[in-house]
């Protein structure tokens, strides 16, 4: 339950567009598999709710950055963008990103559980996480133009496909880079 009122803690913090946020949380939290997906199949917080514990991971640690390195941007933005950066991992409604694998009989056997634990749901149509998450929240909140940046690029340099950004990101996305980077190979290592 802990982790559950860090993420509360967070919700909290949305003034400006709170309504319009509770609505679009109301729909991922029971619509998709955001509360309890992993966050990867086999890598970080690969199990029952680690793209949450991510998520929020990467939330308080862009605070924590934002009060030294861009006081100006706002709490609510950071917790936007660190809360849904990785929404497309949740899948769609009613057909999740990620599926349980079973135990090989091997595995069975010796007592082992499935390892990898998770694969990837190829019923899916192929999106990035970046656009599926942008996807799932467009059509439902509105997002500012530094926020659609920071969600799109936020893997920055590691994904060929953002080399088009390089030099021209805003600082909310850069902060959203950093606190995920660090979240993923500190945090959570």
């Amino acid at each position: 339950m802990v982790l559950m009122k860090r993420y509360q803690k967070l919700k909290d913090k949305v003034m400006d567009r709170k309504e319009e946020f509770q609505k679009l949380m109301s729909y991922v939290e029971n619509e998709t598999e955001y509360l309890t997906a992993p966050a990867s199949t086999r890598f970080h917080l690969c199990h029952e709710k680690g793209l949450l514990e991510h998520s929020v991971n990467v939330a308080e640690t862009m605070l924590k950055l934002k009060s030294t390195l861009a006081p100006e941007i706002s709490d609510e933005s950071c917790v936007i963008v660190a809360l849904l950066h990785d929404l497309g991992k949740a899948g769609m409604p009613g057909n999740p990103q990620y599926i349980k694998n079973e135990p090989t009989s091997k595995q069975k056997a010796y007592g082992y559980a499935a390892n990898p634990p998770y694969r990837f749901n190829n019923e899916l149509t192929y999106l990035s996480v970046p656009i599926r998450s942008l996807y799932l929240i467009t059509p439902r909140f509105p997002l500012t133009e530094e926020e659609v940046q920071a969600i799109a690029y936020h893997d920055g340099q590691y994904v060929e496909e953002n080399r088009s950004v390089a030099s021209h990101e805003e600082k909310l996305t850069l902060l959203l880079q950093y606190a995920d980077s660090w979240s993923c190979f500190v945090v959570e290592e």
